[in-house]
């Protein structure tokens, strides 16, 4: 059991790190006023987990251990649905409901391309 806690918690530091400093890309882009460093964040996170769902599926390269620090440490420490929604409250207080559309469908829209690419691709690669 503490193998596992330290797995996951390993896993999401190295995700969380990760998602800081991808997030800065906030800083630096400015796309319709939408939060792109946390868009790419999400399709990134998609694809990835997309990808090792699949390779799981396929191969044994990816033990127990590796799926639970890649796919729930990594993967969970990442992505950032939890930001996605609040920025989105965000942008609903300031009355930028068109940002608020093109935000979110492209967050769903591009997170479930990447998604289904990452497995379709962990076929292949």
């Amino acid at each position: 059991m503490f193998k596992t806690v330290l797995l996951i918690g390993s896993g999401g530091f190295i995700g969380s790190v990760t998602r800081y400093y991808v997030s800065k890309i906030n800083l630096l882009a400015g796309f319709f006023s939408i939060p792109v460093g946390t868009l790419i964040i999400n399709v990134l996170g998609s694809f990835f987990i997309g990808y090792l769902m699949g390779l799981a599926e396929r191969s044994t390269i990816l033990t127990l251990e590796l799926r639970l620090f890649l796919m729930v440490g990594f993967c969970g420490g990442f992505t950032t649905f939890s930001t996605f929604t609040s920025e989105n409250l965000t942008l609903m207080h300031n009355g930028q409901y068109l940002s608020i559309f093109l935000y979110t469908g492209l967050s769903i829209f591009l997170g479930f391309a990447a998604v289904f690419l990452g497995y379709v691709l962990s076929k292949f690669i």
